[in-house]
């Protein structure tokens, strides 16, 4: 046993801090990379979002020569051009300052004196309010029923169960008291509503009756405990009878597997009577938050990263930078701090820390147009005719055409999405297994799921296709060879019920 020291070459890869950050920026959705500049920004005196130095500066005046490389001129010619380059630059920033500053006050008093004054005889659409005072968000299901609540006669103690009833609906509508998983991974204990009404100052014994008219709201059914309660009230507000309430009370199971037969056994009455039954049932509400909900749909949005444009007959890729801050290195700015000996080291810093970020951001650019392009020649009848021509492609197709690592190809088409003539696709969606067969070349799983879409679309509705039937058809029609189970985790993706719950018997 010793102690020695020896020398030891060896290769091996190491994940810089610059190829670290070029990794974390490529997998940044398009939103998650504007939050990431501004937070870079903000760090960051270095970075700005406007080139204050542009690389290519013109005389801006005729009458001062150009200095043409190599020539050198006398230095009084010098010192003149320069002086005149800087009166001249000063005098344009003069100009373009006094032009951005705003007398705010005068700007206000002439808003003023141009609001319209109202008179009698104006008609048309100059009586409307303008278009900004219309814009409004739909109304939540908890706001409309408070709404509904502060033009109700009810007690305070009344008011604040009804409260508490509103702010513990789920997003279907139902009233849900189980306790809630706490940090440690224990789980509070579930909640009665007469614990409510203790909060809330309510006798427990009339919690029950505050709670049916909260349910009697607008819409009916909503803050019921469970599918039975919320057609029972239902059923009793509309006026409907005792024999569709007793089938909703004890039949609801066999009402959803329609078992139409077992209820008209047990009931003892035609089966027919059944059926009539169950068409008023089936026109009640099951969910009743479903025409509410907390976010606006009008306001989501998606913006593609890339757009696939055709030109002729060829398809070309462009970047979208809309939106998206274009960083430059404020060099003034480093020249200025760079004379103070104790922040040479900060700003050094922060300069190399600069020039990374605009590296990496350009590269994250040109990597994503790189691996569409490569997508829209291997996809290019998908581009031209639609989904029904997508081809079956891995990643690692993608990888070796463009000489990067499956990984990479992830990240890149991860949350990116690209705008093309068959509409807004992530790049993600362009990748799929392939299905053999039985004399054509294989197709791709996307393709078989709008064919079996498509089918049942077309299916008579009295009489749906099982899931073997449609096999069959894919077969015969498609020439394609799947099994059944296949057909179901397909249907099952695409949200389809199975044939027994497809059936329609009125």
């Amino acid at each position: 046993m010793e102690i020695k020291q020896q020398l030891k070459q060896t290769l091996q890869l190491v994940m810089t801090p610059q190829l670290q950050q070029a990794i974390r920026l490529l997998q940044l959705s398009r939103m998650e990379l504007v939050d990431e500049v501004r937070r870079e920004m903000d760090a960051n005196p270095m970075l700005a979002d406007e080139d204050v130095e542009p690389r290519v500066m013109e005389p801006r005046d005729a009458s001062v020569p150009a200095l043409l490389p190599g020539a050198g001129p006398p230095e009084e010619q010098v010192g003149v051009t320069e002086r005149a380059q800087v009166d001249t630059d000063l005098h344009h920033r003069e100009e373009e300052k006094k032009a951005q500053e705003v007398d705010w006050e005068q700007f206000l008093e002439n808003r003023s004196l141009q609001q319209p004054v109202p008179t009698g005889d104006r008609s048309g659409f100059e009586d409307l309010p303008p278009i900004e005072a219309n814009l409004t968000r739909p109304r939540s299901l908890a706001e409309h029923l408070r709404w509904q609540l502060q033009v109700s006669d009810l007690l305070e103690s009344e008011r604040n169960f009804a409260e508490m009833v509103i702010g513990n609906l789920d997003e279907n509508g139902y009233l849900d008291l189980q306790g809630v998983e706490r940090e440690d991974g224990t789980r509070t204990p579930d909640l009665t509503i007469e614990d409510l009404a203790a909060e809330a100052g309510l006798d427990p014994e009339d919690a029950e009756e505050v709670l049916r008219m909260v349910q009697e709201l607008d819409p009916v059914g909503v803050a019921a405990r469970d599918l039975r309660e919320c057609l029972l009230v239902q059923a009793e507000h509309f006026g409907f009878g005792d024999f569709e309430k007793q089938i909703i009370d004890k039949h609801l199971h066999n009402l959803e597997r329609r078992a139409y037969q077992t209820i008209a056994k047990d009931m003892k009455v035609p089966v027919e009577d059944i059926y009539e039954a169950a068409k008023e049932i089936q026109k009640l509400e099951s969910r009743p938050a479903r025409n509410f909900t907390d976010t606006d749909d009008r306001t989501i949005g998606i913006t593609p990263d890339v757009y696939v444009i055709k030109d002729g007959d060829r398809f070309v890729v462009m970047d979208n930078d809309r939106g998206l801050q274009r960083l430059y290195v404020n060099e003034s700015l480093a020249r200025k701090l760079l004379k103070d000996p104790s922040a040479k080291e900060f700003i050094g810093e922060k300069l190399r820390s600069a020039h990374w970020l605009i590296r990496a951001i350009e590269q994250r650019r040109k990597t994503i147009i790189r691996v569409t392009e490569c997508i829209v020649e291997k996809q290019r009848e998908f581009f031209e005719k639609g989904v029904a021509y997508l081809k079956p492609m891995i990643l690692r197709d993608v990888a070796e055409a463009v000489d990067m690592h499956e990984s990479t190809i992830s990240r890149v088409t991860t949350n990116k999405y690209v705008h093309t003539p068959q509409g807004l696709f992530e790049l993600k969606y362009f990748f799929n297994s392939s299905i053999r067969r039985v004399a054509d070349e294989d197709i791709a799983s996307e393709s078989v799921k709008q064919a079996i879409k498509k089918i049942i679309e077309e299916e008579d509705k009295g009489n749906p296709l099982s899931d073997q039937a449609i096999v069959a058809i894919l077969k015969q029609k498609e020439g394609i060879q799947i099994a059944r189970r296949t057909v179901a985790k397909y249907r099952e993706m695409l949200g389809i019920l199975a044939s027994s719950k497809r059936k329609k018997l009125f």
